[in-house]
């Protein structure tokens, strides 16, 4: 959802009925993370590259806000404490700065990267051992959209050339829209196309992903279809499936036994995108939204499993990015940090502050 996205996450109001949505508890208890949701494969799958050590972020760090840079700048004066920040973007500008931790993202497209090269190669300069993000939904036609294939070689060539030019650098692989079977396929086939053309594991120092809850059908509201692929075992949510906490839950769980069964459960997983887009008369109440939050703050700091990052305690995911610090459009607007017009927190960034303060 970068800033003028033309996805069409929500349905428009023509085509949906407005809906109901009893608002999520503030509470709730916190299962235990399980595995018994992705299969063994019975075909071997080969051992990734060693990871490049442990990287376990700070508490700070872990809670993360994107958006744009003037809406960063204005929430933090206003006290959200916010310790990763992303734009969807390469930008020269932004190294640490605020207590805030940027990761650059580098776009791309079916002929390649579409990033500027020279603030590439100044990044990589002047902010050595930078996180470089290769593809924001490359699963997605409106935004990277390129067939699976197509980003492994694109992968392939974009970590190659920053690890030349910075060793220390820590390359993530691009966030797919949501951690659906689907979704996994696309990865799937990304993996096994890099393994069949280069002789070797795809190497990942970071693995990322978006969380949210999207339907999966073409021409419909949603994510789509991935490119290259015909959307076989789609997940046809609805639209008050977008906020239900277990299913986004149970998504993240599935994704982290799929990295484990993939030879990943060594690399921490950023969440570099999630939230609530859908607009207050779909079911989505401030309360609502509020309360989604809180309980994915909770879910990510408590929930472990066999399949977790081992270096931090076995939790399923390092680091979280809500969507968004400030969006315009109606619809998109739902999960906003900041007010536009004033700088001041919105009461939903309020929730945010007041949820890192207290702990």
């Amino acid at each position: 959802r970068t800033p003028g996205s033309t996805t069409p996450a929500a349905p428009t109001r023509t085509a949906q009925p407005v809906m109901t949505a009893t608002a999520v508890p503030a509470t709730a208890t916190l299962l235990p993370a399980t595995e018994t949701a992705v299969p063994v494969t019975e075909t071997a799958v080969p051992s990734a590259p060693p990871a490049a050590g442990p990287i376990v972020p700070g508490f700070h760090e872990r809670f993360g806000v994107a958006g744009g840079t003037s809406y960063l700048i204005n929430a933090v004066d206003a006290g959200l404490p916010a310790g990763l920040f992303v734009n969807w973007h390469v930008d020269p500008t932004q190294p640490v700065r605020y207590g805030v931790r940027f990761w650059h993202t580098i776009r791309v497209r079916p002929g390649g990267v579409r990033s500027n090269w020279a603030d590439i190669d100044r990044v990589l300069a002047e902010q050595p051992g930078a996180v470089w993000v290769i593809g924001n939904e490359p699963d997605v036609y409106v935004q990277d959209g390129v067939d699976p294939q197509t980003y492994a070689i694109i992968y392939h060539d974009t970590y190659a050339y920053i690890k030349e030019r910075d060793p220390g650098a820590l390359v993530a692989i691009g966030s797919v829209s949501q951690p659906t079977p689907l979704r996994r396929a696309y990865l799937d086939i990304v993996l096994d196309t890099y393994q069949a053309t280069y002789g070797t594991p795809m190497p990942i120092d970071i693995w990322t992903v978006h969380a949210f809850v999207f339907r999966e059908e073409a021409g419909s509201w949603g994510v789509g279809i991935p490119p290259g692929m015909d959307g076989s075992g789609a997940k046809l949510y609805e639209v008050s499936d977008h906020g239900n906490i277990e299913i986004f839950k149970q998504n993240l769980i599935e994704f982290r036994a799929w990295m484990a069964q993939r030879g990943y459960a060594d690399r921490p997983l950023a969440v570099t995108e999630y939230g609530i887009v859908m607009p207050p008369d779909y079911g989505y109440p401030p309360e609502a939204v509020a309360a989604f939050m809180t309980q994915s703050f909770d879910f990510y700091l408590n929930a472990t499993s066999g399949s977790g990052y081992a270096a931090d305690g076995g939790r399923l995911v390092q680091w979280w990015v809500w969507f968004s610090l400030y969006e315009a459009a109606e619809g998109y607007s739902t999960g906003n940090l900041v007010e536009g017009t004033t700088g001041q927190l919105t009461p939903l960034g309020q929730v945010f502050a007041n949820y890192v303060n207290g702990r």
